[in-house]
């Protein structure tokens, strides 16, 4: 990790050095490879600035705090790029599990086509269905006409929502909620 420090308008203390330093090596966990921290430490007036700009492998990250006393505001910067470089880290760890996980599945899929019949049924196809009032006639006369295997309707009298499917004997079987 390379590690600049600038003093704006205040003494150079090597104990701030070596404070920027030892918390600034504690970020080195959070990133694989090569980093830099420029660490800009000010004072104006009665405020005590700490400003770090962190980058690493093309992510950038820069905060700002200001405190009573320099200690405060360093540790309250760093506190803010440690925050950023966790969220950062999680997101790319997800990013990896996706990316796994469809590996797996494409992989898995191959397999699964042989074992298909033992395996639980899973959903391949979702329609949305507009229930239209008819009577259960029509409906086995919408079945004959248009080759579906079954229709979902709202019966006309009752309300109620109903399937109506073709038997392999070729009669239908009639299927009434009660709602």
């Amino acid at each position: 990790m390379n590690i600049s420090i600038t003093f704006r308008n205040s003494d150079v203390g090597n104990w701030q050095k070596e404070f920027v330093e030892e918390k600034l090596t504690k970020l080195k966990k959070y990133i694989d490879g090569p980093c830099e921290a420029h660490v800009v430490l000010s004072v104006e007036k009665f405020r005590q600035v700490a400003e770090i700009n962190f980058l690493a492998n093309g992510l950038n990250i820069n905060s700002k705090e200001e405190a009573k006393e320099m200690s405060q505001a360093i540790d309250d910067a760093i506190d803010k790029v440690e925050k950023q470089l966790k969220k950062h880290r999680a997101k790319i760890r997800q990013h990896k599990q996706v990316d796994m996980a469809e590996e797996e599945s494409a992989g898995a899929e191959l397999g699964l086509e042989e074992q298909d019949s033992s395996l639980s049924a899973k959903i391949i196809e979702t329609r949305k269905v507009i229930l239209k009032p008819m009577s259960p006639e029509d409906a086995v006369l919408e079945i004959e006409t248009l080759k579906n295997r079954f229709v979902i309707y709202r019966d006309g009298s009752t309300e109620r929502v109903c399937v109506i499917y073709r038997l392999d004997n070729g009669k239908y079987a009639l299927l009434e909620t009660n709602g």
